[in-house]
């Protein structure tokens, strides 16, 4: 049976510290990454959903299996018995700051390679989803990426790219270097209104002798200097809407979201909600839009999902367990704030 998305890349184990790791206690477990984050939020939506990657031979690898089919995934992993499944800390330094620490160098899932993306291409899939933090991972895992890119395209799939930039992983100019070239099998381009410079320019290499800079790429403060902001971000979104990108979005935090599409651009506020825990929202942002995409729902309905699935992140703890179904969506809005659904 074929499935609606496939998703390929690192899943960790994430082993989280309600306070200073350095003050010790206890630590809660949860399955991580970016990829597998967003294979849970398009199948508790209601789709079919098959993930890739590579695990070790340890328990970390086996949870992570367990967490996945326990989803209803289709799981299409190999394991690597000499390589540990990636491991990352992360700790609530604050109520508004948590930090991440990778312990990944060197893990079964930086050594995805192309036979695990032709094994896993077996479940003919009708969207494929991509990250660019896979291909910061290794050389092999880079190509595979590329690879598993440059096929969906050949074969019509819906592509779809999130840059999801890591700096503990690369520098901008590496990811620059790499991302640039795989945005063009894109169909849908996905990213936060800091990384689209990293897939598209504008023209502003072209602008430079204006003295125009990456950090201040059109001088001017205040009012001015928001107008130019939003000026290049609409050229950057030209320019790969020029290279056959079909939806750019732009991922805003708390401020919403918004896409770029030849008919024009559409914005949506964010859902008003408590905040709890910002981790892996962008991740549940994609899923919903991806899932109404796959549903043929018009860009503001799936701007709407897409917000509506972020909420309910950034409303709950852990990377992907409070995700929504299909069915929960409606919750937001139809129930008061702090009210109970009788």
């Amino acid at each position: 049976m074929s499935v609606d998305l496939l998703t390929l890349g690192e899943a960790m184990v994430s082993l989280r510290s309600a306070g200073p790791l350095s003050a010790g206690g206890s630590l809660g477990m949860h399955v991580a990454g970016a990829e597998s984050n967003v294979a849970v939020g398009v199948a508790r939506l209601g789709h079919r959903v098959a993930w890739a990657g590579v695990v070790g031979a340890d328990p970390h690898g086996e949870f992570i299996l367990r967490g996945l089919r326990g989803e209803g995934i289709d799981v299409r992993h190999r394991v690597e018995d000499t390589r540990a499944t990636g491991v990352m800390f992360l700790e609530r330094r604050t109520a508004d700051i948590s930090r991440a620490f990778y312990y990944r160098a060197g893990s079964a899932g930086s050594t995805l390679n192309r036979d695990d993306v032709d094994r896993a291409f077996a479940a003919a899939p009708r969207a494929l989803h991509l990250t660019g933090i896979t291909p910061a991972l290794s050389p092999e895992a880079r190509r595979a990426v590329e690879y598993a890119a440059a096929r969906g395209a050949a074969e019509g799939l819906t592509v779809s790219l999130d840059v999801n930039y890591r700096a503990k992983l690369w520098s901008r100019d590496e990811a620059r270097a790499v991302l640039t070239p795989l945005a063009r099998h894109a169909t849908v381009l996905i990213a936060s209104d800091d990384e689209l410079d990293l897939v598209a320019d504008g023209g502003a290499r072209g602008r430079r002798g204006t003295g125009a800079t990456d950090a201040d790429p059109v001088a001017g403060a205040g009012a001015g200097a928001e107008s130019a902001g939003a000026e290049r971000e609409a050229a950057m979104a030209a320019e790969l809407l020029g290279r056959g990108v079909l939806d750019v979005v732009v991922k805003r935090g708390a401020a919403g979201a918004g896409v770029y599409t030849a008919a024009g651009r559409l914005e949506a506020p964010a859902v008003p909600v408590t905040s709890i825990d910002t981790v892996g929202a962008g991740d549940a942002f994609t899923a919903g839009y991806l899932s109404a995409l796959l549903e043929g729902r018009g860009t503001a309905e799936r701007l709407r999902r897409g917000t509506l699935a972020g909420a309910f992140a950034v409303s709950s703890a852990g990377d992907c367990e409070g995700l929504p179904t299909a069915a929960e969506l409606a919750l937001l809005g139809a129930v008061p704030d702090g009210g109970t659904q009788r």
